[in-house]
């Protein structure tokens, strides 16, 4: 089989192992520099091809994956002067990014007058599960397109779920980020409150561990809580208050109450404002603890 060129936007923590993936099981990748050059360094030393644009990139690819901070970027990057719509050409974008799912139903609308399919294949996991080849996806789009993506999603999924038409991706990716988020502002309180009664975190992990609460995400999250672990879970406290504001929104649209939803943010929120958005999600507990006079 004649592989398509591949195209992929967005070197971040997670965007390098997937791109590396992605070459490494031969496909002809472009890549393009943002703020960080050595991603894209590394991956030309290893026979990828650079783009200076979005549009270049567009011309030289059938499919292009995304994995940039949110929806904003997103639209920069397909819709800009210089981005990949402009380039006029059929081409297929995959955006693994956590987006707002109306922007994404609302911009693939908008692009299929234009010939160009928008495909929404969100993941979870970590970057050392994208360095692995290993990330969760899921993926929204028509049969069709799902099919001519599906392969180019392997080289970096251990699973992929395909969850509906073009938007359900982002919709379950933000249901997800709910869940995990929620778990982690648990955690954060859970521990305080018992440091406030005297029970380490070392007591708290030894009831945990092992039982019916125990899961993946606990014990990630717990590497960083008993061993200091920094590269524990690299997913950073702004991005997880964006995203609980993308379900907030996502909320008031559906005309739903969302008071789980409204707290887990506020956890986030308040270490943002805090000025601890760059740290890590496993770092909410040390927040937590702080901003109730604990160390």
């Amino acid at each position: 089989m004649t592989k398509s060129n591949v195209g992929f936007i967005g070197l971040g923590l997670m965007g390098q192992g997937m791109a590396a993936n992605i070459l490494k099981k031969g496909w002809p990748l472009f890549v393009m520099a943002h703020r960080n050059r050595a991603p894209v360094d590394a991956l030309v030393s290893g026979g990828a091809k650079e783009a200076s644009s979005p549009r270049e990139m567009a011309g030289e690819c059938d499919i292009i994956v995304l994995c940039v901070t949110g929806s904003p970027e997103v639209l920069s990057v397909v819709e800009g002067p210089d981005g990949i719509a402009s380039a006029g050409k059929p081409v297929t974008i995959v955006d693994c990014s956590t987006s707002d799912p109306s922007v994404t139903t609302k911009l693939a609308k908008d692009l299929s007058g234009k010939g160009v399919t928008l495909v929404d294949a969100p993941l979870s996991r970590t970057p050392a599960d994208a360095a692995a080849g290993t990330l969760d996806v899921m993926v929204g789009g028509a049969e069709e397109d799902v099919r001519r993506v599906w392969p180019v999603l392997e080289c970096f999924a251990g699973r992929i779920v395909h969850t509906g038409p073009t938007g359900t991706g982002h919709t379950m990716k933000l249901l997800n980020n709910f869940v995990s988020m929620g778990y982690a502002a648990l955690y954060s309180e859970a521990l305080m409150l018992g440091r406030k009664a005297g029970l380490t975190p070392e007591v708290f992990d030894s009831v945990i561990r092992g039982g019916r609460m125990d899961c993946p995400f606990y014990q990630t999250f717990f590497r960083w809580v008993l061993e200091r672990d920094p590269n524990a879970h690299k997913f950073a406290i702004r991005n997880a208050f964006k995203d609980m504001s993308y379900l907030a929104a996502f909320a008031n649209a559906c005309g739903a109450a969302n008071p789980m939803g409204a707290a887990v943010r506020n956890s986030f929120a308040q270490a943002v404002g805090a000025g601890r958005g760059e740290d890590y999600v496993p770092m909410l507990s040390d927040f937590v603890a702080e901003a109730n006079g604990i160390k």
